[in-house]
């Protein structure tokens, strides 16, 4: 099966990259105004590139590295000692590298929906090149890395369970995302419409079919249970779809295309921890769930909360990600001690990181455009580029 092995987690290598690229750059820039798309489409593609070096460089080692429990070392900077002959599991570790380098820019790409419209690219770039390796990678070390967190570890022989991320990517980054969404500031016109709902549906299809291969390459296998996986990651999609649909329609007379879409993330933000642990019934009940409660996350953060996380990106990934990980205690196949600890735990940590990052990185650019740049659009002002041809 090792032939299999690599050919499948080769496949999704490539389906978790095209989940950043274009599906979430398509998702986001879809939402935002006309005059902003191209910055959006700027920033998921400028942290793909930033963190793929930055991987290569310190990130791999420090989330994979033989060093102790809390990081990794920086043994394996610049991939020292892989070659094309070394294995993790049955699989070769470069590829394993390659696998593991798409999470690294999948995540920090998600808090982009928190700042979008009215931040700073320096700021982009430096706070998510330096967040990535002080606070991912490292949490990546403790669950997946064979760190405190993991099997053996402080929570005992039974550790934290997150399958593919929902605590090492959702939480993460939610939590991220809000608090950048605080300090920064709400935009100065915070009702205008997404420009472009076909973008933002199209975007959220390549998500879909993106996360089978990060929900079902997490099992680093060709075989049933990345088959189980794939499957349970489609039905808790297509189940917080129409429940999110169901309850705007309830709440507000209409179900939207945006709103059918962002349930279908919801969805499978919600099932990433728990998808290499539950069935098909777990995975509708799941879904069902995650259509209503990250629609109600939504309403608390803008309406209650007042906070502009502009996208939504806690709302939906957060509570999603947070969510999924307390349903796996729930159906048992995890202890309550070691998810609701290691939800605590790097939910901290993460905010800590974030806050300290915020405050130096500002401190060493701007964090946030002027108010002729935000009004006039970050595409022009900052990239010197326009989405649509207005005259024509």
């Amino acid at each position: 099966m090792i032939g299999a092995d690599t050919a499948w987690i080769m496949t999704a290598t490539a389906l978790v990259l095209f989940m950043t690229l274009p599906g979430l750059a398509l998702f986001y820039g879809g939402l935002v105004r006309a005059r902003n798309v191209l910055s959006v489409f700027m920033h998921c593609y400028a942290i793909a590139c930033l963190m793929s070096v930055l991987w290569l460089a310190v990130g791999y080692s420090i989330a994979f590295g033989d060093g102790n429990g809390i990081w990794g070392g920086l043994g394996k900077s610049f991939l020292n000692g892989v070659t094309t002959d070394s294995l993790s599991g049955t699989i070769p570790e470069i590829l394993f590298f390659a696998f593991q380098m798409t999470f690294a820019i999948i995540t920090p790409a998600l808090i982009v929906g928190a700042y979008v419209e009215r931040v700073s690219f320096g700021f982009v770039m430096l706070f998510s090149g330096a967040w990535m390796l002080l606070c991912y990678a490292p949490v990546v070390h403790w669950i997946w890395g064979g760190g405190f967190l993991a099997d053996g570890g402080i929570f005992g022989e039974t550790g934290v369970r997150d399958f593919a991320g929902g605590i090492v990517v959702h939480e993460t980054a939610g939590l991220a995302a809000l608090l950048i969404a605080f300090f920064l500031g709400p935009r100065k016109n915070q009702h205008t419409p997404p420009h472009n709902p076909g973008f933002v549906m199209i975007g959220a299809g390549m998500l879909w079919v993106g996360w089978f291969g990060f929900n079902g390459g997490s099992q680093l296998a060709a075989n049933g249970g990345a088959a189980m996986a794939i499957t349970v990651t489609h039905i808790s999609a297509a189940t917080a779809s129409l429940t999110w649909a169901l309850w705007e329609r309830y709440k507000f007379g209409k179900a939207s295309l945006v709103g059918i879409v962002t349930g279908t993330i919801a969805g499978l933000a919600s099932i990433t921890p728990a998808s290499g642990f539950v069935g098909p019934v777990e995975a509708l009940i799941i879904g069902a769930v995650a259509g209503i409660l990250c629609q109600e996350a939504v309403l608390l953060i803008r309406n209650r909360l007042k906070i502009d996380d502009t996208l939504d990106v806690f709302a939906v990934h957060g509570v999603g990600g947070i969510f999924g990980t307390v349903m796996i205690a729930i159906f048992g196949a995890g202890t309550w001690a070691a998810q609701l600890g290691g939800l605590v735990i790097v939910g901290v940590y993460t905010s800590v990181v974030t806050v300290v990052l915020i405050f130096v990185v500002k401190a060493i650019t701007p964090m946030r455009v002027d108010l002729e740049t935000e009004t006039s659009g970050l595409d022009l002002a900052v990239h010197g580029e326009r989405a649509y041809d207005m005259s024509s």
